[in-house]
C-alpha cells in the first residue's frame, strides 16, 4: 500500500470526466507540518479518551462485552451475548488478557450476571480491568483517525485531510464511545475503512478489493447492524473495478462477489478463532422469527451462532420500549429520533461543515465521482437505524461523524480565501465546544441546547446517563455529604456498595419515610412515575454528578 504520508493529494482514477490538474509539488517542510498536525490531533484525542476512560465506572453494556471477552479468552466457548458477533469482543479481550482476570468456569448465570460476577465477585479490580478492556478500543479509534485523514487527503488534499481529522478527533460522540469497551465505534470504523479501500480500488483493484472485503467482514463480525452496508459496498466495488478495467462488466461483477465472499470468510474466521469446534449452546431464549425476516436469517451464509444472534436482535426489536425526546416520554419509537438527537449532540460548527461537505461532494464535478463512496453507506445505515424500535442514543449513528468528517474536508476543494477562513473558524468552534465538555463527553450537547448540563432536558439513556458516574457519586458523597442518609435510584450495571455507597431504594418505603439525600440517575428521573415522581417533585436539587446523576434533598 502506498505510504499514507507521501501519496499524491488527489488520486487519478479512471473517470469519464477529465482528470484534475496535478497539485504543485509540496516542500518537505509542508509534509512535516502535516505530519506534526496529525500527530498533535491524535495525541489530543488519545488524552481525551484515556482521561475519560479512567474516570468512568462501567456503563450498562460494557460488563456484558467484557464478560463475554473473558469467556472467549479463558474458555474458548460461544455461550453469551450472541446478539453481537465476536470480533469487537476479541478486540476488548486483548486488553482483558493483559489484565489477567480470574473467572469461575462453573459460573452459570446469564450474560448480565456474568459481567457483574467478573467485575465485582471474582476478586478482580473493576477499575483496572475496565481500563485495560477499554484501551484496545481507544487504540482502534485512533487508527480510524488515520483512515479519515487519508480518505480526505486523497479526495481534496492534505489540508482537507487535516480538517477532516480535526472534526473526527473533536467529535464528542466518537470520543465518548471510542473510550468505552463497546462495539459502536469499531463497527463504524471498519465500514469507513471498507469504503475508503473500495475507493482506492479504482486504481489498484487487485490489491484493494480483497482488503475492502476484509474490512467489511470485520464490520459484520463486530455488529450485525452493519449488514445494510453490504450491498452498497458491493455495488461500489463493482463501479470501481468497472472504471479501472475500462468498462469490463464481468470484472465488475466478480469484484462485487469477491468483496462479499471475503467478508463472509472473515466472519467465519472470527467465530473459529473463538472456538475451532464452533460449539454453540444458547444460554438465553432465542425467539422464532417468521416471515421475510425469518427467511433472511435462514439463508445467511454465517455460523448458526450468528443467525441466532440475529433472531435475538429481531426479538429485541419486537419488545415495547420507551423513548424520551425534547422532554417528552413516549412509547414505541419515532422515525425522526436520530436526526433530532444528532442536532442536540453534535457541535454546531460540525453540523454546518457536515452539511456543506455533503453538498460539495454532490455539486462539485471534481468530487462527484467520490460522492457515493462517502455518502451512500452512511445514508443507508442511517435509514436502517431510523427504522429501529430502540431510541437509545446517537451511538446507533456514530458512523456519521466518521464519513461526514471526510465530506466536510472536501469543502476546501473550493479555492477561495473566504472558504478556507470559514472552514477554519467552524473547525475551531467545534473543537472549543468539544474541549469545554471534557471529560463529560457522554452527556454532551451543543450550545443551542444549553451544553452538557442541560442535555437531560432533551434526551436520556446513552445520550446522557449510561451508568458511568457511580465512582464520581461515591467521591462526592464521601467528600461533601459524609454520614448523611442516602436514597438511591441508579440506572446502570455498577454495584454501588463496591464503591462505598450505602443507600436504600426509596421506592420500597412510604414516601414520608424518605428523608435526607435522594440520588436519582437522570434517565430514571426522565421516566419517573408514581412514587418516584412524587418524591422528586417534593425534593430540591442540590448537586449534579457528571451531568448524569442529580442529588436532591428532602
Amino acid at each position: 500500500m502506498r505510504d499514507l504520508w507521501t501519496a499524491p493529494a488527489v488520486p487519478r482514477p479512471v473517470s469519464l470526466s477529465p482528470p484534475a490538474p496535478a497539485e504543485p509539488a509540496r516542500r518537505p517542510g509542508s509534509r512535516w507540518a502535516v505530519r506534526l498536525l496529525v500527530a498533535v490531533l491524535l495525541a489530543r484525542m488519545a488524552f481525551a479518551m484515556v482521561t475519560t476512560a479512567v474516570q468512568q465506572t462501567p456503563t450498562i453494556d460494557e460488563p456484558v462485552y467484557v464478560g463475554a471477552a473473558a469467556e472467549y479468552l479463558l474458555e474458548h466457548r460461544l455461550r453469551h451475548n450472541p446478539e453481537h458477533p465476536p470480533l469487537g469482543k476479541l478486540v476488548i479481550g486483548a486488553g482483558v488478557a493483559l489484565a489477567d482476570p480470574h473467572l469461575d468456569p462453573a459460573f452459570a448465570g446469564d450474560q448480565g450476571q456474568l459481567g457483574r460476577h467478573l467485575l465485582y465477585e471474582s476478586g478482580n479490580d473493576p477499575w483496572r480491568l475496565m481500563l485495560w478492556a477499554r484501551l484496545p478500543v481507544i487504540a482502534l479509534t485512533l487508527s480510524f483517525g488515520l483512515v479519515v485523514f487519508a480518505f480526505g487527503r486523497e479526495l481534496a488534499g492534505p489540508v482537507a485531510g487535516s480538517a477532516a481529522l480535526a472534526l473526527y478527533c473533536f467529535s464528542p460522540d466518537v470520543i465518548a464511545h471510542g473510550s468505552l469497551a463497546t462495539l459502536d465505534v469499531p463497527a463504524a470504523g471498519f465500514v469507513l475503512t471498507s469504503a475508503w479501500l473500495v475507493w482506492r480500488a479504482r486504481r489498484r483493484p487487485r490489491l484493494y478489493v480483497p482488503l475492502a472485503g476484509v474490512a467489511l467482514g470485520a464490520a459484520l463480525a463486530t455488529k450485525m447492524s452493519t449488514l445494510p452496508a453490504v450491498p452498497v459496498l458491493m455495488a461500489l466495488a463493482a463501479v470501481s473495478v468497472w472504471k479501472a478495467s475500462g468498462g469490463k462488466r464481468y470484472r465488475a461483477v466478480a469484484a462485487a462477489g469477491g468483496v462479499a465472499l471475503v467478508a463472509v470468510a472473515v466472519v467465519w474466521v472470527t467465530y473459529l478463532t473463538v472456538d475451532p469446534l464452533l460449539r454453540w449452546t444458547p444460554q438465553q431464549h432465542v425467539p422464532v422469527v417468521h416471515g421475510l425476516r425469518g427467511q433472511l436469517v435462514r439463508f445467511l451464509p454465517f455460523p448458526e451462532a450468528y443467525r441466532d444472534g440475529m433472531r435475538v436482535q429481531f426479538g429485541l426489536e419486537n419488545r415495547p420500549w420507551q423513548g424520551f425526546l425534547f422532554g417528552r416520554l413516549y412509547d414505541g419509537s419515532l422515525w425522526y429520533y436520530l436526526p433530532a438527537a444528532l442536532l442536540v449532540k453534535t457541535p454546531l460548527g460540525m453540523l454546518a461543515l457536515w452539511a456543506a461537505g455533503a453538498a460539495a461532494a454532490v455539486a462539485i464535478p471534481r468530487l462527484r465521482p467520490a460522492a457515493p463512496y462517502v455518502l451512500a453507506a452512511p445514508l443507508v445505515l442511517l435509514v436502517a437505524a431510523m427504522q429501529g424500535s430502540r431510541d437509545f442514543g446517537t451511538r446507533y449513528a456514530v458512523f456519521l461523524p466518521l464519513f461526514l468528517a471526510v465530506a466536510a474536508g472536501c469543502v476546501l476543494v473550493v479555492r477561495r480565501r473566504w472558504v478556507s477562513v470559514g472552514v477554519a473558524v467552524l473547525v475551531v468552534f467545534a473543537a472549543v465546544s468539544s474541549a469545554r465538555a471534557h471529560p463529560y463527553y457522554l452527556p454532551y450537547s451543543n450550545e443551542a441546547f444549553g451544553g452538557p448540563g442541560r442535555t437531560r432536558e432533551w434526551l436520556h439513556d446513552s445520550n446522557v446517563d449510561w451508568g458511568q458516574d457511580l465512582g464520581r457519586l461515591a467521591d462526592r458523597l464521601r467528600d461533601r455529604y459524609p454520614g448523611e442518609r442516602v436514597w438511591l435510584v441508579y440506572k446502570g450495571s455498577g454495584v454501588p456498595s463496591y464503591y462505598g455507597i450505602e443507600a436504600s431504594d426509596p421506592r420500597r418505603v412510604p414516601v414520608q419515610a424518605v428523608r435526607g439525600l435522594l440520588v436519582v440517575s437522570d434517565s430514571a428521573a426522565a421516566k419517573a412515575s408514581g412514587r418516584l415522581a412524587e418524591l422528586i417533585g417534593d425534593s430540591r436539587p442540590v448537586d449534579d454528578i457528571g451531568h448524569s446523576i442529580t442529588v436532591y434533598r428532602r
